[in-house]
């Protein structure tokens, strides 16, 4: 958001404010009035007169801070510029390969051990399998399975969707 709309949001807080410590104010003295009978000399009023202070310096400053933003504080461009080109880097390194099935099988060949396993099995299956049945049918542990998932889902090369108490396993962009 620009300095200069923010500085008149804080303006008009500011006025909120002063409003605020005005009806406060009245109504404070009103009741010191009815209820205080050693007149001006009652202790109530340096209370009312202190509270009132502090409710106008706040208004004060509020009020400065807002006038400063208005017109002396500058938007800064360049910050805009830099997190546009960071949003855009990030974005462009996180776009999504296209991959078929024979370029798994190329994939597949650079694997090792229990990650040839898994990927085998997914893409034997169709590009889907659900996690509980690759536990079953390799044999191993639940926690072994999810961190090979984990690696490969890591590498691009499956995604992983929630189906009721388990996930079905897919082949990314097959």
């Amino acid at each position: 958001m620009r300095n200069k709309y923010v500085g008149i949001i804080v303006v008009g807080i500011s006025l909120l404010i002063g409003f605020l410590v005005w009806l406060f104010n009245k109504s404070l003295s009103t009741i010191v009035n009815d209820s205080c009978s050693h007149g001006p000399t009652c202790p109530m009023w340096g209370s009312i007169s202190f509270q009132t202070n502090v409710g106008l310096g706040l208004m004060v400053f509020v009020t400065v801070v807002g006038l400063y933003l208005i017109f002396f504080a500058k938007d800064d461009p360049q910050i805009i510029r830099e997190v546009h080109r960071e949003t855009k880097i990030v974005k462009e390194q996180v776009k999504p390969r296209t991959l078929s099935k024979g370029h798994y099988r190329d994939i597949l060949e650079k694997l090792e051990g229990d990650d040839k396993k898994v990927l085998s099995l997914i893409i034997d299956s169709e590009g889907s399998v659900f996690q509980s049945e690759i536990v079953s049918k390799i044999g191993l542990t639940k926690v072994k399975v999810t961190r090979i998932l984990d690696r490969l889902e890591g590498k691009g090369l499956i995604e992983r969707k929630r189906r009721g108490m388990t996930n079905v396993v897919i082949l990314k962009n097959n």
